[in-house]
């Protein structure tokens, strides 16, 4: 049943990848959700998993998660989505693992599945699909394994179209994009993104102009490109540095909200030598390096000295031609261009504090919503980017990880502190309920058959208005 036009699925409730179809954060289905829910009310079913901070994913009533099974095994569940049974579970070796940064696992990646299999990442290995009725594996294609200058640890998840699984990967040594087909694992194309420091968008189609193409928001640039040869078509030169956020595609527009490290102007030495230079001597030396990046070391150290100083550090880590700062923006860039289309397809482009650098925005009902850290939620008009409502609180103080996600005329937005807050969908504020799962969340939830999962560090929640 894989997809013959968009990388969602056929079944039209199915929540098959990463904030569900298109990674839109929004439902197609049309059942009642509930407002008010906790341990105590509304709680269909619950699952023990383990540590892991991916999505669930919801495909013909199956429910598929990640989590890791010991120091170095992964594993992958399939639980009956109405009765929350489970019906398999898979457990990987991983190898050693990398460094890594908390709150980040090292079950970062959520899959994405069609009803034949179940496809999913993991730093170590690479791409690895799973029977989705047995949960044996069909095949597996191995990646680099990615490297971060600050251990930020892997996060980015793989999607499907036309047959295709495709994955972005952008690291700071070896950024690429790579389709493989989806029944054979095989390589059909694998793009180098040589510009792109470390993010972890998740690639959205965007049909414009009655041509569809692939779309990954990146250091600087957001980008278009051919879904069957994996060549680049335009790119908008109007991103910060570090993109950590996934944009979402409403009708032919697509929009992004984006918080990166530092101002406009501040580029990446200033930042590497804060985190990195552990001596503050203004310089870095090899030592100070994570040891995978000893040969891009020694090729920027132009006088041998080794050391890289003020001037060598400009262009040690970030590409010469994307020497891109920080600061804060939300934007909509009109899809179908070609080449460069900053100046003909940026729609509207707000300096605005607004954004997250974890929350990816929603678009929904011609509304652009973003939430940050602090709790705080603003909203947008998706067509003139005008101010809806201003930074205003969501009574539920902390960290903001999960994006927010709508269904049945609310909007559901999950904080760390594990308090899901609902607000209704309307042109103010209006808060409808604040629910306690009673566990942390970093994950983003799923919505399927009338259901919410909430995945919390170590378990996974079904809320529904079936439950007694």
């Amino acid at each position: 049943m894989l997809c013959l036009l968009n990388c969602w699925i056929a079944e039209a409730d199915d929540w098959a990848q990463f904030r569900g179809p298109n990674a839109s954060g929004v439902s197609a289905g049309t059942d009642p959700l509930p407002t008010e829910f906790s341990l105590e009310s509304k709680l269909l079913w619950k699952a023990e998993l383990g540590d892991g901070i991916g999505s669930a994913v919801i495909v013909d009533g199956l429910v598929f998660n990640t989590a890791m099974s010991g120091e170095t095994a992964l594993a992958i569940f399939c639980h009956d989505g109405k009765t929350g049974k489970q019906l398999w579970k898979t457990e990987v070796p991983t190898g050693e693992l990398p460094r890594i940064t908390p709150p980040n696992s090292h079950a970062s990646s959520t899959p994405v599945a069609d009803g034949t299999n179940v496809y999913m990442y993991f730093s170590t290995i690479g791409l690895i699909a799973f029977d989705a009725k047995t949960g044996n594996e069909a095949w597996r294609h191995e990646l680099p394994q990615p490297a971060f200058l600050m251990d930020w640890g892997s996060g980015s998840s793989p999607i499907l179209y036309d047959g295709m699984v495709i994955f972005a990967r952008d690291d700071d040594l070896n950024s690429y994009m790579v389709a493989v087909d989806a029944i054979t694992g095989k390589e059909i194309w694998k793009t180098p993104r040589p510009d792109m420091l470390a993010g972890y968008a998740i690639p959205v189609m965007c049909t414009a102009g009655g041509r569809t193409d692939l779309v990954v928001a990146g250091s600087g640039k957001l980008k278009g490109y051919d879904p069957k040869t994996g060549k680049e078509i335009w790119t908008c030169n109007t991103l910060l540095r570090t993109v950590m956020t996934s944009p979402v595609v409403a009708d032919d527009h697509i929009y992004v909200a984006v918080q990166s490290y530092g101002d406009n102007t501040r580029t990446l030495k200033y930042a590497l030598l804060q985190w990195l230079d552990t001596n503050q001597d203004g310089k870095l030396a090899r030592d100070e390096m994570p040891e995978e990046f000893y040969e891009r070391f020694d090729k920027s150290d132009k006088n041998k000295d080794k050391m890289i100083d003020e001037l060598e550090i400009e262009t040690a880590f970030q590409h010469e031609d994307n020497l891109v700062g920080g600061g804060n923006t939300i934007q909509a860039v009109k899809g179908g261009g070609k080449g460069d289309v900053t100046k003909t397809h940026l729609a509207w482009n707000i300096d605005n504090k607004s954004p997250s650098n974890l929350s990816s925005p929603l678009v929904f009902n011609d509304r652009v919503h973003v939430v940050k850290s602090g709790g705080i939620s603003s909203c947008f008009d998706a067509k003139t980017g005008d101010e809806i409502w201003g930074r205003t609180r969501l009574r539920n103080f902390g960290d903001y990880y999960a994006s927010p996600i709508a269904a049945d005329g609310k909007i559901y937005i999950a904080g760390r502190n594990g308090f899901v807050v609902v607000i209704d969908d309307a042109d103010e504020l209006k808060i409808l309920a604040k629910n306690d799962v009673g566990e942390e969340i970093l994950a983003t939830p799923s919505i399927a058959d009338g259901r919410i999962y909430v995945r919390g560090r170590e378990s996974i929640f079904c809320f529904s208005n079936e439950a007694k």
